[in-house]
């Protein structure tokens, strides 16, 4: 089957799609239908402002959607794709009770049973099977809040969709749950080619059991909406024959999948119909609008979902996928976009499309694509900035620019100030760029402006009580109407604080400016050159920057970073995938353990190189990939507990080379080019002074 001409365009809007309808469901997630009428009324837009709560947050359904198809990069682009493939991403990516899951304990949660099992080497399915868990943990409703990620890179190959779906699922379930998820999955690769729903769904009932639950279920609500529109009427019915009441567990797959069904059905062709109903209906509300949003997005495309409200404008195609791949946390839809649509093609046997505008990190090259810019709010910012995306470049638009007034955007590259609203699932996230890195950007002056503004890069770093402090490049560039300017700045180091946003900014020299100002891309290149310490004050955001999955992480020692690992390896991260050839230096002591050191191009935690001094008296290289952990070189080396050391480990290519002193281990090897750098520790304590990232 041939890609779609609009494929990119389409996973787009089913990204966005899913999105929409987590974030619509997510503040009132397991409210039952009356109280949503009582307290709310039915649910025709965002509601988080009412409750308190941020629009953008961290949450399961986003995050493991968009982090499992991971495992098609790290073990192999082909619709064969184990089950067992996908739960070592699992143990890679899920940091333990802090990201992805809900974390509700073995026997309530069932996707923490699973990751439990696959941590104690009950590889999937096994981990996830109705023999190992019982009916009830397997039947939950995970597989299927998980799988649209599968779809997506299955345009119009229902069963592809089908076995990657089922291979994703049976890593935490089983029975009725794996035949929801398959039955969505594929009805979301044939939507890419059909908007006949009654189709879709008979695709759907072709690669599950004819005698399954699910099939009945289904035939049910086709005879329940047959000729009826009142949709309140077939809520009641499945509340009646499928409620909460006749399944056990905390969110069973059952009676959400049947409130999904029913929404496509009242509203196949209506995004704002079809999200009002599945949330006013109640349950698992961010589960079930994120994937109807989804399959809706595929099926409608962009003009679907702009057909109603400003569904897109306040999530300014934000989201997180929280896992301990920090430098990947904070992203947006475009960019998911772009990566699964190269994986689809490449399943289909074509080659991937080349980055856009040669790699730039925002190039805003999707319709009305934003990337996570909005309009900066200040105490001098000029009112009704307006910030917008036209398929081709980020639109500023002012109105009485004077002097003393500013017009800025900026995006987030890291964890924001809200992060400490969001409850139930942590952001687990580093920057995404540092000191020692070039800022840059392209901008242009619409012809039809009237007067001229400068324009400066920004970066927005935290302080020291965590607040955001902006520093803009010293001499900005003036814009005339018409002209085109390069804007370019190294980063400077920020008092140890982590970077929390980067922009434009817009003034004028002189008199009144009216007009638009569009930015054409806005990048960053080179290794950074950057000193880690604990900065001065009480602040925390500088701790947060550490993906960390170490039972302890101390800021109250005398050392600057302190971690302690209970059981097995503990490791602390900072950095991302643009990260290739660099140095990491770190004055360390080891405190207690078998071995320490400090870790580089590491994809996760189970993922990396890292150089260790060991108890028995050796300096090691050492490759971890998954559960094999190969000692490429050694020496002699032995340095006690509690006795300061400085140990440097450089990667250039495919050389490795670690020193202490006059002390020197080289090792050659090829498995991991780029990735982040931190600490690690095995079983003990280790401390750290000073921790420097360079150019190797």
């Amino acid at each position: 089957m041939p890609i779609p001409a609009d494929y990119t365009n389409r996973v787009y809007a089913g990204v966005l799609g899913k999105l929409i309808g987590v974030y619509l469901g997510r503040p009132f997630e397991n409210w039952r239908y009356k109280d949503i009428l009582e307290k709310l009324g039915p649910i025709t837009y965002y509601v988080h402002d009412r409750l308190g709560d941020p629009l953008v947050v961290t949450d399961d359904d986003v995050a493991g959607t968009f982090a499992f198809p991971r495992a098609l990069d790290d073990y192999g682009i082909s619709p064969d794709l184990s089950a067992e493939d996908i739960g070592k991403a699992w143990l890679n990516y899920i940091i333990e009770e802090r990201s992805i899951l809900w974390w509700g304990g073995a026997g309530n949660s069932t996707e923490h049973t699973a990751w439990l099992n696959l941590k104690r080497g009950i590889p999937a399915p096994a981990s996830g099977s109705i023999a190992t868990n019982g009916a009830t943990v397997a039947e939950q409703i995970g597989a299927q809040i998980f799988i649209d990620g599968w779809a997506l890179v299955s345009p119009g190959n229902p069963a592809q969709a089908a076995k990657l779906a089922r291979a994703a699922g049976s890593v935490s379930h089983d029975g009725e749950a794996v035949n929801a998820a398959v039955l969505w999955a594929v009805m979301e690769a044939e939507a890419f080619m059909s908007r006949d729903v009654n189709h879709l769904l008979d695709t759907g009932l072709a690669y599950i059991p004819a005698d399954s639950l699910i099939a009945r279920l289904i035939a049910d609500l086709r005879q329940w909406t047959s000729g009826n529109e009142d949709w309140e009427a077939t809520r009641q019915k499945i509340e009646d024959h499928y409620g909460y009441d006749k399944y056990p567990g905390n969110c069973h797959v059952v009676p959400n999948h049947a409130l999904m069904i029913m929404a496509l059905l009242h509203a196949p062709h209506d995004f704002q119909r079809g999200q009002m109903i599945v949330n006013t209906s109640g349950w698992d509300t961010d589960c079930n609008a994120g994937n109807l949003g989804c399959l809706h997005g595929i099926m409608l495309g962009l003009d679907g979902l702009e057909a109603g409200p400003d569904w897109r404008g306040p999530i300014a195609d934000r989201l997180y996928v929280s896992t301990a791949d920090g430098g990947r946390s904070v992203t947006d839809a475009v960019d998911i976009a772009l990566w699964l649509a190269n994986l689809g093609r490449r399943l289909a046997g074509e080659g991937a499309e080349p980055a856009p505008k040669n790699g730039a990190k925002f190039h805003f090259s999707l319709p009305g694509s934003v990337q996570g810019f909005r309009a900066q709010p200040a105490q001098a910012a000029l009112e009704g900035v307006k910030v917008t995306g036209n398929g081709s470049a980020l639109s500023i638009s002012y109105a009485a620019l004077a002097p003393g007034r500013e017009a800025a955007a900026t995006t987030p590259v890291f964890m924001p100030l809200e992060v400490t609203k969001m409850r139930t699932y942590d952001l687990m996230a580093s920057p995404r760029i540092h000191a020692g890195q070039t800022l840059r950007a392209t901008v242009t002056a619409s012809p039809d402006n009237i007067g001229s503004v400068e324009a400066k890069l920004r970066i927005r770093h935290y302080d020291a009580s965590d607040a955001l402090v902006d520093i803009d490049m010293p001499t900005g560039k003036l814009l005339h109407p018409g002209q085109t300017v390069s804007l370019d700045v190294r980063v400077q180091e920020t008092g140890h604080q982590p970077i929390a946003e980067v922009g434009v900014v817009l003034t004028s020299p002189e008199g009144r400016a009216n007009g638009t100002v569009f930015v054409d891309t806005l990048t960053w290149d080179g290794c950074p050159d950057v000193t880690f310490r604990r900065p001065e004050g009480a602040g925390d955001f500088w701790r947060r920057a550490w993906v960390s999955n170490v039972h302890f992480f101390s800021k109250h020692f005398p050392q600057d970073f302190r971690i302690s690992q209970n059981r097995g390896e503990g490791l602390i991260l900072q950095g991302s995938r643009d990260w290739t050839d660099y140095v990491i230096e770190a004055d360390l002591m080891l405190h207690l353990s078998d071995h320490g050191g400090v870790v580089m191009r590491a994809q996760g935690q189970r993922r990396y190189y890292a150089a260790l001094l060991t108890r028995e008296g050796q300096l090691q290289i050492v490759c971890r990939k998954d559960d094999v952990e190969t000692i490429l070189a050694s020496t002699p080396l032995s340095i006690g507990f509690e006795t300061p050391f400085s140990l440097r480990f450089a990667a250039r290519g495919e050389a490795l080379t670690a020193t202490v002193g006059d002390i020197v281990v080289k090792a050659s090897d090829a498995t991991f080019a780029n990735g982040a750098a931190g600490l690690i520790i095995h079983e003990g304590a280790l401390s750290a002074t000073t921790i420097r990232i360079c150019a190797a």
